[in-house]
């Protein structure tokens, strides 16, 4: 009889053997306590299969962390040992505790392939370079990802069946509450009703949302909220009522007495963020009418959508500015020297042009205030652009194409050594040299137009319109500046780089400005 020979070699037994720990949320970490200790019993098995206890290493910091999540700290530190060989062995409970999506799963199967790395569970060792393992495991990942898709569509499906039945208990805004018998009622403080009447009704006599902030201010009143999250968490709260606040009234079908869910709609982009996007009421998947008692009704609330979405649209054949690009060179640079929130651009004609004009009206908007300041931008763009053009010279050219060849070149050597080398390229961690030529590259999406057209390589273009202003910027308008010229040079690949023009009108009428580059890491 031929005696198979055991999976677990000397040279396995050289590394180390990883035992991987994880439990999805951290209620089943204070809970499920029985399925910790089993995880963690594991080492015992190591053990016994003969590795020294210092040999092995326990990796529990993605406990509360569900196996479907990209970003896992003690995920993402097994995948590097292992990929830099020094894994004998991977040990977790079952498939499930290591991945619970095929990508991350795979990847690993590949990496300890390649790396001559053993995977054990509770029902024996596996070796991911023989096919009849590599197979056993990649069904049982992805019975893994299917478990997680049957679990979560069965906790889904209740939740809407129970929506449907208006049963569901949902987070209710403010002047909505919960009585004794669980039913949705109105706010028993008078106080509270009676602000939210006066906003509907202002609102249907003013016909505009910042007429209504306006109104409010005018009075001095004042306006509830709760607070959602802290230890403060349910309180009332009085303060200034917005506009931001108001919209999110008006749009709150709650207020008309209307059950409603699945007005958001949840999608993972490319590079792994969550993003929500509204629907519209087409597309609501419950929709119960006179579910519970409002302060306006169903016909009073498509009125004030209908009155929002025409103001929305009012002017909008004439609007001659466009919503994003436009001739003003320092759209999205401009910060107001008074309050510090970031100035926005609106344009006025002047026979065949437009000329921008930089303002500070983020309060304006928000709390009905006057603006903070407004600055003319056309002599502010003229003086920049001379002095850029003055900078733009033959030589200057020259050196700045070079420099953006050398980091081609670079970037191009980079890939070359990740395709010669296996195993750094299986590497999840990239290598701080690659991650330093890659911050060269800035963005170039605010850019104008016309500068886009003029054929310019956008790397130049930056460098040249930073070291100008870091640089050269002096006397414009009239304009004192603080130079804060520093050299340019490739920055940190984990810090975020940003510049902004910061403007101020000064007691005498002057206009002064100054360039400030804030690097955080």
């Amino acid at each position: 009889m031929v005696r198979e020979p055991s999976k677990v070699t000397a040279q396995h037994l050289k590394r180390r053997a990883y035992l991987y720990v994880r439990q999805s949320t951290l209620r089943q970490v204070l809970e499920n306590t029985e399925s910790t200790q089993r995880q963690y019993a594991l080492k015992q098995r190591a053990l016994a299969l003969g590795w020294p206890a210092q040999q092995i290493i326990v990796i529990d910091s993605d406990l509360g962390h569900s196996g479907a999540e990209r970003d896992r700290t003690g995920f993402k530190e097994l995948v590097t040992e292992v990929s830099l060989g020094k894994a004998g062995i991977v040990m977790g409970l079952e498939v499930s505790r290591l991945a619970r999506n095929s990508t991350d799963w795979h990847r690993l199967l590949e990496i300890c392939a390649l790396s001559d790395t053993l995977i054990l569970d509770e029902d024996g060792i596996y070796d991911p370079g023989h096919f009849n393992d590599r197979l056993l495991l990649g069904l049982k990942g992805t019975m893994s990802e299917a478990e997680l898709h049957v679990l979560r569509a069965r906790l889904q499906g209740g939740i809407l069946n129970k929506a449907r039945r208006g049963e569901l208990r949902m987070a209710l805004p403010v002047g909505l509450v919960y009585d004794s018998a669980d039913e949705v009622a109105l706010d028993p403080d008078r106080q509270v009703q009676a602000a939210l009447r006066l906003l509907f009704e202002t609102f249907a006599r003013m016909g505009s949302a910042t007429a209504t902030v306006k109104a409010f201010r005018r009075e001095g009143l004042s306006f509830p909220r709760r607070i959602r999250f802290g230890p403060h968490q349910g309180e009332l709260v009085w303060g200034e009522l917005t506009h931001w606040r108001v919209l999110r009234v008006l749009h709150n079908p709650r207020y008309a007495g209307v059950f409603v869910f699945g007005r958001t709609r949840t999608r993972k982009r490319l590079e792994g963020h969550t993003r929500v996007q509204q629907l519209g009421p087409d597309q609501w998947a419950v929709v119960i009418p006179e579910a519970h008692p409002g302060y306006i009704s169903w016909a009073q609330y498509q009125a004030h959508q209908q009155v929002l979405n025409d103001n929305a649209q009012a002017r909008a054949c004439a609007r001659r500015s466009p919503p994003r690009e436009g001739p003003a060179l320092l759209q999205g640079l401009v910060i107001c020297g008074c309050c510090g929130e970031r100035m926005t651009i609106r344009y006025r004609s002047a026979g065949a042009t437009l000329q921008p004009i930089y303002q500070c009206q983020s309060r304006a908007i928000q709390a009905a205030r006057p603006i903070c300041q407004q600055v003319a931008g056309a002599h502010l763009d003229a003086a920049l652009g001379e002095l850029l053009m003055q900078i733009i010279t033959p030589l200057n050219l020259e050196v700045t194409l070079a420099v953006e060849q050398e980091l081609k070149t670079r970037l191009e050597q980079a890939d070359e050594a990740r395709v010669a080398s296996t195993l750094n390229t299986c590497a999840t961690r990239p290598s701080s040299h690659g991650a330093a030529i890659c911050a060269w590259i800035p963005t170039t999406a605010w850019w104008p137009q016309h500068w886009k057209r003029t054929g310019m390589p956008s790397f130049a273009l930056y460098t040249l319109l930073k070291n100008t202003v870091s640089a050269n910027v002096k006397m414009i308008s009239a304009c004192s500046t603080s130079n804060n010229s520093r050299p340019f040079a490739p920055w940190p690949a984990t810090s975020a780089v940003s510049g902004a023009i910061r403007i101020r009108r000064t007691a005498t009428g002057n206009v002064s400005c100054d360039y400030s580059s804030r690097m955080s890491r």
